[in-house]
């Protein structure tokens, strides 16, 4: 029953549930154990910080070997992405708009790379690219390339592991699109690519943006197959996480300061999505 002027069911103004409001409080069987998965995830964190050498951190991030690892982080990090952009958008938008068979499997073997270990790719990938693999006897004995143990192995081997990411975002962000301005756009004669680069992927821009910094994220943090299909040779196939690995066997505070430098990464990339991924509605 409706109480007049107040258009709500009871008269009054529905709050939501706070600590402390109509329901007695969070049971303590809840909180518990919310604050101790809250340590759990933040404890491994304050001691990487508490243990990083701060009085020769400067000298530690001019090393040689750290800068190179970097750059070659930030260079195949950079050129995954962009391979997975040519490759990810056309394929998120072909799972968000076109219906054919077996459509609920291609999603299922874009989104294989999330849960398959990083090890295992690496090993799919020699067994695809490696020199007696599927594909890779044939780029060498007809072009003379080789993938494996090369740089373009390390892209390979980061865009594999990071492209559902941005297929995922891209896919929901087409889903969730007004198809109205499509539609207008084709009405007024546009065709179907003017109307995907002019008015599909400003629409989808934030999705897009979001899904592709996710994407460089996680190409910059792959470890197991790149060390697998790409090896770890300094200057050309050790990237940061390899660098941390290698590290960890010869000098641990110089190990402690590359997980820093990922770390450093990895926060800003949440606060710059925070808005998206993070902040609830």
């Amino acid at each position: 029953m409706t109480v007049a002027g107040t258009g709500s069911p009871t008269g009054r103004e529905r709050r939501p549930l706070g600590v402390r409001g109509r329901a007695g409080g969070v049971p303590v069987a809840l909180l518990l154990p919310a604050v101790l998965g809250l340590v759990f995830l933040v404890l491994p964190l304050v001691g990487l910080l508490a243990r990083t050498p701060w009085s020769t951190l400067p000298q530690r991030l001019a090393e040689p070997g750290v800068l190179t690892a970097l750059r070659l982080s930030l260079l195949t990090a950079t050129l995954a992405t962009l391979l997975c952009l040519v490759l990810g958008v056309p394929l998120a938008w072909l799972l968000a708009r076109v219906e054919f068979p077996g459509r609920r499997l291609v999603r299922a073997l874009v989104t294989v790379p999330l849960v398959l270990p990083p090890v295992v790719g690496g090993v799919a990938l020699l067994l695809v690219f490696g020199r007696r693999g599927l594909l890779g006897g044939w780029l060498d004995s007809t072009f003379g390339i080789t993938l494996p143990f090369t740089t373009t192995g390390v892209v390979l081997a980061e865009a594999f592991v990071a492209m559902p990411f941005l297929v995922i975002a891209v896919e929901g962000a087409l889903r969730g699109a007004d198809r109205r301005y499509e539609e207008a756009a084709a009405t007024l004669g546009a065709g179907r690519w003017t109307t995907f680069t002019h008015v599909t992927v400003p629409l989808v821009a934030p999705g897009l943006a979001a899904g592709a910094v996710l994407c460089w994220a996680r190409a910059l943090g792959e470890f197991g197959a790149t060390i697998t299909f790409a090896g770890n040779y300094p200057g050309r196939t050790q990237t940061m996480p390899l660098a941390v690995y290698l590290a960890l066997e010869t000098d641990v505070q110089s190990a402690v300061v590359l997980s820093l430098i990922l770390l450093v990464v990895s926060v800003a990339i949440l606060a710059g999505l925070r808005d998206r991924w993070i902040t609830a509605p």
